[in-house]
């Protein structure tokens, strides 16, 4: 059986507990090491075959699943596997091959990021949807910036973008974002060395210029965390005396 584990946002104590039992029962383990801390690592067997698939092809990462199927193959990503993962790819090759996989999901980014900033997605009156998506690079992105943009009354989470945040913010200001628009950006969110950086789209881009590595850009008004409308569960007059 192959395991498709999300070892969540980067604090190793954030994966699950079904996630760990698997690991300390895996005969193989294929981990991303350039995302995935080594702690999470710590509850696997001594006698484990332990590989990172960092720098590995697709030929390569296929050929580690399939010669150890007939074990127990934890295939660590980092956050949720559903998410920038490309286990498509690899549940495809399994199935081509009949061999058996499971997805245990994991803690992703923008949730991590989300806890660390103590804020909410779905603010009622602002936005009651999560948009989570990246700003197109060397990778394509079917979906126009400009579309992505266009939903003004959502939450927007831009992943695998932070040296594209100047893209971003000229994007934004064309389709007519003020430049007083919240824009916050969590740098190796829920890591012991993680960064908080709020600014707006009129400084954002100065205040992280430094950053190349792993960080989720939050984008919109929901960011003021301020309802302007009353939630309808706890709205007071609904509430029983």
């Amino acid at each position: 059986m192959i395991y498709f584990i999300g070892a969540g946002s980067g604090d190793p104590e954030l994966i699950t507990i079904k996630a760990q039992k698997i690991l300390q029962k895996a005969d193989a383990i294929l981990y991303t090491g350039s995302l995935v801390p080594r702690e999470v690592l710590k509850w696997c067997r001594d006698d484990a075959i332990i590989e990172d698939s960092q720098g590995m092809k697709y030929p390569q990462i296929f050929n580690f699943l399939e010669k150890h199927s007939k074990k127990i193959v934890a295939r660590v990503h980092t956050g949720d596997p559903s998410i920038y993962s490309t286990i498509a790819k690899q549940i495809a090759f399994l199935k081509s091959r009949n061999i058996e996989y499971q997805v245990i999901a994991g803690v992703t980014a923008c949730f991590g990021a989300s806890a660390s900033l103590g804020i909410e997605y779905t603010i009622p009156g602002v936005s009651q949807t999560l948009i989570i998506s990246r700003v197109e690079g060397r990778t394509p992105n079917p979906e126009s910036l400009e579309n992505i943009l266009a939903c003004r009354n959502s939450s927007l989470v831009f992943y695998l973008s932070i040296t594209l945040i100047k893209k971003l913010k000229k994007e934004a200001l064309e389709i007519g974002y003020p430049l007083d628009t919240p824009c916050w950006v969590v740098e190796r969110a829920t890591r012991e060395d993680e960064r908080v950086y709020r600014g707006t789209l009129r400084d954002i881009e100065n205040k992280v210029s430094h950053i190349k590595g792993v960080a989720v850009i939050l984008l919109g008004d929901f960011l003021y965390q301020e309802e302007s409308v009353e939630s309808h569960l706890y709205r007071k007059s609904l509430l029983k005396s």
